[in-house]
C-alpha cells in the first residue's frame, strides 16, 4: 500500500494534502485543522486572520506587473464527512485518515478521504505559499463547517473580502464549470395531539413498511423522480383507512433533511376480521407502484406483517388530517430551467415523519435558483399543512445562486481551458447548496465560479480522488490567476 502522497504531481498540492489528511477535521471538529492554517500562514508570513464564525482569511498583494488585474478568492471548505465501513475502528475526531494510492487514484482505507474539500484546501494553500506565481491582489476563504450547515459562509462578515471574483474549489468533475446552484430552505412541521387509548378487544396490530427505494441526495438525485418511501407509505395508509376502522399508531420515516427517504413504516390497528384485507390491500399496492416507478426503482418492498399491540393511537381525525396533509405535500421536482436544459429549478424532499406519542413532526428541505419560487412553495407546503391543524416554521434559508452565462469569468476560464485541453468545458449548475449562493448574497456584485477535481463517492468510505484530474484541476487554476481580467 502506497501512501507516499508527496510523489504525486503536482507536488505542491499534494504535500499539503498529505499533511491535511493527517489531521482530524470533521464537521464541529475543525480546530486543529483551522490551527494548521494559521500556522501554514505564518510560516510562509501571509496576513491572516480567523474570524467569528471560524473562518480562516488569507491575503497577499498583487505581483509586480499584476496591480491592475481583478483581485481573486480562492474559496475551500475546511470540513469534512465522516463516515467509515462498519467493521472500520476508527476515531474521526483523534485518529489521521490513512490514505494510500491505489493505481491511478487516492483513497482511504475504511473511510471517507476527504478529498471533498481537502483537494481544494490544499490547491489554496499551494497557491498562496508559491512564490513564482504571477497574480493580482488575491485572497483564500478556508470555511467553517460546511457539511453540516454551511455555518462558516453563513456567519460571513460583509467587509472582509476586497476581490472582484471568486473562484470555488469545490466541484468534483474535473472539466466542468459550475454557474449556479439552488439555494435551500427548511419547513419543519408539527401536529400535536393527546394520545387516545388503543381499542380493547377486536382489534389486532400490524407493521405497515416501505422499504428498498433508491433514495439518494435530495438536489442532485432529485431529477431521477426516484420513490419517497414516506409518499408511498402515506399512500397506502390512506388507502387502507378507506377500506377499514383503521387506528394510527405510529410512524417512522426517512431520515437526513438532504437525503431522499428509502424506507418509511407505521403501525397501525385494524379489525381482526380486516387482517387478510389489509395484506391484499398492501399487495396490490406494491403491484401498482412497481409499475409506476419502473425503469426508476427495482427494489422496491411494501409489507403488512403482524406486531406487539400499542398502547395508545393517534386520534382519529388527527390521523386523517395527516394523511390528507402528506398525500397533498409537494414532493419532488416542482420546476425545470428555463436557463439550463435538464437543470432542476425548484424541489421540495419530504425527508423525515415521525410520532411520539405527543405530536407528529415532518422535516422537508426546499431548494430553488429562484427566491420568489422557493417562497411560493414555502407557501404551499404551509398552507397544506395549516389546514390540517399543524404548526409551521421555517429555518435554514439560503439563497441560491442563479446562472449568469454572461459572466466575464466564465468566458475566461472557457478560453484558458479550451487553450490547455484543446476542447470545450462543461458549463453546468447544480441543484444543491454551494457556498457561492450565500456568499454571492452577502456580496452580491462578485463574479463567480466553481471547479475542481473529480472526486469519486464524495461522502462514503468509497471516497477517491483521481490523480491526474488533480494535475489538470490545479495547472487550470494557476493559469486562470495569471491571465485573470483586468480591471
Amino acid at each position: 500500500m502506497d501512501k507516499n502522497l508527496k510523489s504525486l504531481k503536482p507536488e505542491s498540492v499534494w504535500a499539503r494534502f498529505a499533511e491535511i489528511v493527517r489531521i482530524p477535521h470533521p464537521s464541529h471538529s475543525e480546530a486543529k485543522i483551522r490551527r494548521y492554517l494559521v500556522e501554514f500562514a505564518e510560516r510562509h508570513g501571509i496576513e491572516h486572520c480567523v474570524d467569528e464564525a471560524g473562518n480562516v482569511y488569507m491575503h497577499k498583494g498583487a505581483t509586480a506587473g499584476m496591480e491592475n488585474r481583478k483581485g481573486l478568492i480562492l474559496q475551500a471548505h475546511v470540513d469534512m464527512v465522516a463516515q467509515k465501513n462498519k467493521d472500520k475502528v476508527f476515531d474521526f475526531e483523534n485518529d489521521p485518515i490513512d490514505a494510500y494510492i491505489d493505481g491511478d487514484r487516492v483513497t482511504a482505507d475504511g473511510t471517507t478521504l476527504g478529498a471533498d474539500n481537502g483537494i481544494g484546501v490544499a490547491a489554496a494553500l499551494a497557491v498562496m505559499s508559491d512564490d513564482t506565481l504571477r497574480h493580482g491582489e488575491i485572497e483564500a476563504l478556508f470555511t467553517a463547517t460546511e457539511e453540516t450547515g454551511m455555518d462558516g459562509a453563513f456567519g460571513l462578515k460583509p467587509g472582509l473580502l476586497k476581490g472582484d471574483i471568486l473562484l470555488n474549489l469545490d466541484s468534483e468533475t474535473e472539466g466542468e464549470l459550475y454557474v449556479g446552484c439552488a439555494g435551500g430552505l427548511d419547513a419543519n412541521v408539527c401536529l400535536r395531539y393527546e394520545a387516545a387509548a388503543a381499542p380493547a378487544e377486536g382489534y389486532a396490530a400490524m407493521r405497515i413498511s416501505v422499504r428498498g427505494c433508491k433514495g439518494g441526495h435530495s438536489g442532485i438525485q432529485i431529477i431521477c423522480q426516484r420513490a419517497n418511501a414516506n409518499r408511498l407509505l402515506f399512500r397506502l395508509l390512506r388507502r387502507v383507512s378507506r377500506l377499514c376502522d383503521m387506528k394510527l399508531c405510529s410512524v417512522d420515516g426517512g431520515g437526513l433533511r438532504n437525503a431522499i427517504p428509502r424506507e418509511a413504516e407505521a403501525v397501525i390497528m385494524v379489525p381482526e376480521t380486516d387482517v387478510a384485507k389489509v395484506k391484499s390491500a398492501a399487495a396490490e399496492f406494491l403491484a401498482a407502484v412497481t409499475a409506476e416507478f419502473a425503469g426508476i426503482e427495482d427494489a422496491i418492498a411494501v409489507e403488512a406483517s403482524a406486531t406487539d399491540p400499542c398502547r395508545g393511537i393517534i386520534p382519529d381525525d388527527t390521523a386523517a388530517r395527516l394523511m390528507a396533509a402528506m398525500v397533498a405535500c409537494p414532493d419532488g421536482v416542482a420546476r425545470m430551467s428555463t436557463a439550463m436544459a435538464g437543470l432542476v429549478q425548484t424541489s421540495n424532499n419530504v425527508a423525515r415523519v415521525v410520532s411520539d406519542g405527543k405530536a407528529v413532526t415532518v422535516n422537508m428541505l426546499m431548494r430553488s435558483s429562484v427566491r420568489s419560487e422557493k417562497e411560493a412553495l414555502a407557501d404551499s407546503i404551509e398552507a397544506v399543512f395549516t389546514l390540517a391543524g399543524a404548526e409551521v416554521e421555517f429555518s435554514g434559508g439560503y439563497d441560491g445562486w442563479n446562472p449568469d452565462m454572461e459572466s466575464p469569468i466564465l468566458k475566461t476560464m472557457i478560453g484558458m481551458y479550451e487553450r490547455l485541453y484543446g476542447r470545450r468545458p462543461a458549463v453546468t449548475a447544480i441543484h444543491a447548496g454551494l457556498e457561492c449562493g450565500i456568499i454571492g448574497g452577502k456580496y452580491p456584485n462578485l463574479d463567480m465560479i466553481s471547479f475542481g477535481p473529480t472526486i469519486n463517492y464524495p461522502h462514503s468510505p468509497d471516497e477517491n480522488v483521481e490523480i491526474a484530474s488533480v494535475e489538470r484541476f490545479y495547472d487550470f487554476l494557476t493559469h486562470t490567476i495569471e491571465n485573470a481580467p483586468e480591471r
